[in-house]
């Protein structure tokens, strides 16, 4: 349709792990929350789901052996989308505690945008950043 933008946000972020049930104990600890959803059941999840943020943006975990790439070789991968963090040196020292490994350290950007990125225990880059364009959004949006 005339008028509609082709990319209107982001819905769902795919990560990929060899272990699923792993994936969902090491992000259920990070996160503070439950996975929401899980396919075939909680015992053997081949998907997982999450539920994250202001616009509950959703953060799937899927059986690497349904990667178009088929499993892992072990390398980080994936796109890297930032996720908006109101502390950035806070956030990156829980994902360090957590046991994630430093990809790329914490970077000014400028004009009120810092960002960092880091390897999960499965192989996926998950970045975060500081985004003073996401909280201004944000809060014209609550006016």
């Amino acid at each position: 349709m005339a008028g509609e933008q082709t990319l209107r946000g982001m819905a769902t972020l795919n990560f990929w792990a060899d272990d699923v049930k792993a994936a969902r104990q090491w992000y259920t600890e990070l996160l503070g929350i439950e996975a929401y959803f899980q396919r075939p059941d909680a015992e053997n999840p081949a998907y997982i789901e999450f539920r994250l943020g202001d616009y509950q943006h959703e953060l799937g975990i899927v059986d690497s052996k349904w990667s178009p790439n088929g499993p892992g070789d072990g390398r980080p991968g994936g796109a890297v989308l930032h996720w908006h963090v109101d502390d950035i040196h806070a956030a990156w020292e829980k994902l360090l505690a957590h046991g994630a490994k430093p990809y790329d350290p914490i970077t000014v950007r400028g004009e009120g945008f810092v960002t960092a990125s880091v390897v999960d225990p499965f192989g996926n880059v998950l970045g975060i950043m500081y985004n003073k364009h996401y909280l201004d959004i944000l809060s014209s949006k609550n006016q």
